[in-house]
């Protein structure tokens, strides 16, 4: 069983019957392909350690780690940014071709052609927090409106800094209409207010970025072997304590 907060400000879900607890605390943005492999790769990893060890239930913490924060909040076309980035077309295409390999093994197709902006990720963050401080139910709807959001972008070539793309998203997520609406109409008045920081941000150095147990660091998109391997060593940690 697992469960999600955002940045510890809203609990959705609890353990029942389990008497271990894991909390694995994710930071992650959402124009990161690696943050979506990550994510992949960590529920995955959660399905794992329900099999080998049902006694033990997973806490799941999302924080918001904007790699690029001084984006336009219109965004930059996306093509000529990683261009400009990495220095040429033909290096553009090598470093897509590694990470098409890694999705894929996690089952997801990216479609890197169709996106067409690289948007600044506030609102897509800003969107997650309100809908789980706002949306109290299963743990599902956090982790349903974060996949969204990312096969949104690298799927589908929404642009996710755009409030009508958030708004399509976020009421196919199944979100109060008249909250959204009014929620997004605010975040556009209130753009400069720094989005939550978790405990660990300071040692954040790249995403996605795993901390199992407040203890156990992982820097970059695990195999979900790895992060199974973490979460048993933390639980053999709690329990020889």
């Amino acid at each position: 069983m697992s469960f999600s907060d955002m940045d510890g400000t809203t609990e959705q879900g609890a353990v029942v019957n389990q008497n271990t607890l894991v909390t694995v605390d994710v930071h992650f943005d959402f124009i990161c392909p690696w943050c979506l492999i990550g994510k992949r790769n960590l529920d995955a990893a959660v399905s794992r350690l329900a099999s080998l060890r049902p006694d033990v239930g997973v806490k799941v913490r999302w924080h918001s780690h904007q790699l690029l924060p001084d984006t336009p909040v219109g965004g930059v076309p996306y093509q000529a940014f990683y261009v400009a980035r990495l220095g040429s077309p033909h290096a553009v295409a090598a470093r897509r071709a590694q990470v098409q390999e890694a999705a894929r093994a996690a089952g997801i197709e990216l479609a890197f052609d169709r996106i067409e902006v690289m948007p600044n990720t506030r609102a897509a963050h800003t969107l997650l927090a309100w809908a789980a401080a706002t949306s109290p139910g299963p743990a599902c709807k956090s982790a349903l409106l974060i996949d969204r959001l990312f096969t949104g972008y690298f799927m589908d070539g929404e642009d996710i800094g755009n409030p009508d793309a958030l708004e399509r998203i976020g009421l196919a997520c199944g979100l109060d209409a008249a909250g959204l609406a009014e929620h997004l109409m605010t975040s556009r008045e209130d753009g400069d207010v720094a989005l939550p920081r978790s405990p660990q941000a300071d040692d954040v150095r790249g995403v996605p970025h795993f901390v199992v147990n407040s203890a156990l660091s992982l820097s970059g998109a695990y195999s979900p072997g790895a992060i199974v391997d973490a979460m048993l060593r933390s639980i053999d940690a709690q329990e020889n304590r």
